[in-house]
């Protein structure tokens, strides 16, 4: 990366050794492949499971009527076995497991419990584990790649593959009729089976089993009273010490929340904050990493979160379940979550069903030391500050301009993921105001106050309504300023500036500095804004007369230190352009991005480069070629209305014969996690 960096020696300094060090952080989910959605129609009743860095997702496929299932190489997705259907007919249900030497299992409703094995060639149906009618099921394989399978027939039966013959394990009909079937193998040869049935029980059995050694409750008695529904699943998870994990839906009495237990060795124990979601949930997945860190997946069912999921994690320090990446995963209704861990990555991966079968990741190499990004276009930082009370953890990057941004908005959850990902919004500051609570997007309206500039607004935390003279600073001099450090330095001409918190050189930008930003980066509508290094959401604005939004995901507000004529000058990313010379009026509720000042480097002693990677030719007829000197791991294109577009990918080659003429964006992430942009013709 630093092959092209030149440094005059004089110069080096401790700022150097900060701009040395690189920090690939990136708090937010992403697409896994670059592909918002993996099947080719809709899905349900999907399956995860990691091997070696490889993803495999088994689901129920509208686009066949059939069971399909898909690898993820690293690179790209692809279908297990070359195609898509590799059922005889329909499978909703279905489960999907991986043995140690590499042969893929694939079970599903049909003619009773059908068996699929992929050897790394072709499927092969072996006999089915059972001919009686079954729906609900789990599958496992163990250590000595022995697949095992746990079904509703004969009111719950466990039977074992071996030597082209189905056995029995245990005694059949021990749960009373395996609903919301889950399975799972520990490195002590023991088989746990988990299933909601008068509340949520959890049994075991030894991998040798025969049909005599009867099946025992794990802890003598059910794990806890719980919902039970094909939505109102359960889920169970094993550490590599063979603790067990179990997360639920507990009964009406309790909320119907979300819950987690572990089995200590003699007894459940409650697992963080019981019933900790913030309404009821459906469709529950639990993962566990091998050093026991926990992670759950739910979905919210009620008002005005119908549906869409969250992911959380268990902080081992307060004991209590925090979000993790944000309020919600999902932008809509998100079914049959499945969730799992990549140890090779350090990845938490989750499948879901919303329209479709899509997969995103979420790093948790997230340890953030501040460092600032590299010199070159693109490169990412981090950086941890208080905010709102809180303590936060944010990307930094490199913007086309040289200088260093935040690449997402003061107040949001994570990095903008589409330019109307509402995660990625952020707060709303009127000009002249800080993170007093009034930038909250439900923070209470008030009239302006006696003394109507920052000194006056002692104890006023709520947004600032007015309309002319009423407004907010309405004296509006051109000679105002919004730079306070703190609010201990505010005067009636001088507001604190929100950005000085984040940490030493950070301040809001100068019109100037934003219009320098808009040339470089090339923004001229919301999709490029997006498609820019910063990642500029189209966050909307806040009315200062009535206090309800506009133009919410349709259009950018970003403001300015600097003052207007009207009030202050913000960056006005519309439709068709990109003004960073506007004005409007400071009780106007706008977007907050912040710039750092260069430290310990003149400009001149560094030479910015743009990542030594390129896209070929352009324009183009159809076939584009990729040249990185980093291996490419997922690419995205998005046409001129800010829609995602699949495309063929292979061999840093992408196909865009079967799209119109027209202005692309090429969004490609390199091995080490930097995102490259680029802009293309196809004519």
């Amino acid at each position: 990366m630093f092959g092209k960096i030149y440094f005059k020696m004089r110069k080096i300094s401790i700022g150097l050794l900060s701009v040395l060090s690189i920090c690939s952080y990136a708090q937010q989910w992403e697409d896994v492949g670059g592909v918002q959605t993996v099947s080719a129609a809709g899905s349900s009743f999907n399956n995860l499971a990691i091997k070696d860095g490889k993803y495999y997702i088994s689901y129920y496929d509208t686009s066949v009527m059939k069971g399909s299932a898909q690898v993820f190489n690293g690179n790209s997705w692809s279908y297990v076995g070359g195609s898509p259907g590799i059922t005889n007919s329909y499978a909703t249900y279905n489960s999907l497991s991986l043995a140690p030497n590499g042969n893929i299992y694939y079970t599903n409703q049909g003619s009773g419990l059908e068996v699929r094995q992929f050897d790394g060639t072709s499927w092969t149906q072996l006999p089915s584990a059972t001919t009686s009618a079954i729906n609900y099921h789990a599958s496992a394989v163990s250590s000595s790649n022995i697949l095992f399978t746990y079904s509703t027939d004969n009111s719950g039966t466990v039977r074992r593959y071996i030597n082209g013959t189905w056995e029995q394990v245990g005694n059949a009909g021990f749960s009373n009729g395996a609903t919301f079937a889950e399975m799972v193998i520990g490195t002590n040869n023991k088989v746990y089976t988990c299933n909601v049935s008068g509340g949520v029980k959890v049994y075991e059995n030894t991998t040798a089993a025969t049909s005599s050694d009867n099946w025992a409750l794990v802890g003598g008695g059910m794990v806890d009273a719980a919902s039970s529904s094909e939505q109102y699943n359960s889920d169970i998870a094993i550490d590599t010490n063979n603790n067990l994990y179990v997360a639920y839906v507990s009964n009406s009495a309790s909320g119907q929340k979300l819950n987690v237990k572990k089995f200590n060795g003699n007894t459940w124990t409650q697992l963080g904050n019981a019933n900790f979601s913030s309404g009821k949930v459906q469709h529950v997945a639990i993962a566990v990493s091998p050093s026991g860190n926990s992670y759950v997946v739910a979905s919210r069912w009620e008002n005005d979160d119908y549906l869409r999921n969250t992911v959380y994690q268990l902080n081992n320090s307060s004991q209590t379940w925090e979000t993790l990446g944000g309020s919600f995963v999902s932008d809509g209704q998100a079914t049959y979550n499945d969730l799992a861990f990549d140890n090779l990555n350090n990845d938490l991966v989750l499948v879901y069903s919303q329209n479709g079968a899509k997969v995103k990741r979420f790093s948790l190499n997230q340890s953030c030391n501040n460092t600032d990004p590299g010199t070159n276009t693109g490169d990412l930082g981090c950086v941890t500050f208080t905010y709102n009370g809180q303590n936060v953890t944010y990307t930094t990057v490199r913007g086309a301009d040289g200088k260093i941004w935040l690449q997402q908005n003061l107040g949001s959850s994570r990095v903008a993921t589409s330019l109307d990902d509402t995660e990625s919004y952020g707060d709303l500051f009127q000009w002249g105001r800080w993170d007093d609570g009034h930038q909250l997007r439900n923070s209470a309206t008030v009239s302006a106050p006696s003394a109507n500039s920052p000194d006056g607004l002692s104890g006023i935390i709520s947004f600032i309504l007015g309309s002319g003279s009423a407004s907010w600073w309405a004296t509006n001099a051109t000679s105002d300023a919004w730079n306070a450090a703190a609010i201990s330095e505010i005067t009636s001409a001088v507001g604190v500036d929100p950005c000085k918190a984040v940490g030493q050189g950070w301040r809001l930008p100068t019109s100037t500095e934003w219009a320098t930003l808009v040339g470089t980066e090339g923004i001229s509508n919301p999709t490029t804004a997006y498609a820019s290094y910063l990642k500029l959401p189209a966050a909307g604005y806040r009315s200062n007369s009535s206090g309800g939004f506009t133009y919410v995901g349709a259009r950018g507000y970003y403001w300015s230190s600097d003052t207007a004529n009207s009030g202050g000058k913000y960056l006005y990313i519309g439709s068709s352009i990109a003004n960073a010379g506007s004005g409007g009026p400071r009780g106007q509720g706008e977007s907050i991005r912040c710039i750092k000042d260069f430290s310990g480097l003149a400009t001149s002693d560094i030479r910015l480069t743009v990542n030594s990677a390129e896209v070929y030719p352009n324009p183009t007829k159809g076939i584009v070629s990729i040249k990185s000197d980093s291996s490419i791991e997922a690419v995205k294109i998005i046409n001129s209305v800010g829609q995602n577009i699949n495309v063929p990918f292979s061999q840093n080659q992408i196909d865009m014969h079967g799209l119109p003429n027209g202005m692309y964006i090429i969004e490609f992430k390199l091995k080490n996690r930097q995102s490259v942009t680029k802009k293309i013709i196809k004519n």
